[in-house]
């Protein structure tokens, strides 16, 4: 069963909402000063360490990362990965003008704010499109080699906030961490393409059942030569 492709409106529809739902949850995250997985999180803790701008930094993270794209993965996908991440970072500057948030309990705002990002990647992925950084190597990695993005990313981003408990409150940490874990099993329970065209799984497995039984005709074929 072949892929259905997206139109170029349903593409910036999708992609827009996806930013959106980011957007705000990112904005729940600094709402509580918590600290976030991927290419940002890794330009975070490049800020602590060392005396750079984030922007540079981000900016300098992604290059390796948007290469990766579009030499291994697709022009389409470098170009819609662009424009995501291009719109998470215009909403996040303008989602403050429009919402005031007085009080949010710090847990509530790592499960409801990782739920809405894990959401947005998600429809970003049914997309061909990611976060960038890490999500185009999660994209690529289930494309290629069936690792299930969301596992990967979880390891990626476990890793880059327990880097964090040298720069950050521990408690803020492990608040982050929930977040993270809520985040990347959204995707990972998700993401999953073989659950998307069934069909193909059956002729799979239509495939798999011709070829044994092709190979015990073959057998029996061999043990009994008066068969043959």
């Amino acid at each position: 069963m072949q892929k259905i492709k997206h139109s170029v409106i349903e593409d910036v529809f999708a992609l827009v909402s996806a930013g959106l739902f980011v957007a705000f949850g990112v904005f729940l995250f600094q709402s509580q000063d918590l600290m976030v997985g991927g290419a940002a999180g890794l330009a975070l803790l490049g800020t602590h360490a060392f005396d750079v701008n984030f922007g540079l930094l981000f900016f300098l993270i992604n290059l390796p990362f948007y290469t990766l794209a579009w030499t291994q993965i697709s022009r389409r996908f470098t170009l819609n990965t662009f424009i995501s991440v291009t719109t998470v970072s215009v909403l996040t500057e303008q989602i403050p003008a429009f919402v005031d948030i007085s009080h949010v309990n710090p847990i509530f705002a790592a499960i409801f704010g990782g739920i809405l990002i894990g959401v947005g990647m998600l429809i970003m992925f049914r997309h061909s499109s990611s976060l960038g950084g890490v999500g185009i190597m999660a994209f690529y990695l289930q494309q290629r080699f069936n690792i299930r993005a969301g596992t990967f990313q979880l390891t990626v981003d476990t890793c880059i906030l327990l880097c964090a408990l040298f720069f950050i409150d521990w408690h803020l940490v492990l608040i982050s961490i929930l977040a993270a874990f809520c985040l990347n099993m959204v995707i990972s329970l998700n993401h999953r393409p073989e659950r998307y065209f069934p069909n193909q799984g059956k002729a799979d497995r239509d495939t798999t059942v011709e070829a044994s039984t092709s190979h015990h005709e073959r057998l029996d074929s061999d043990l009994h030569p008066q068969n043959g």
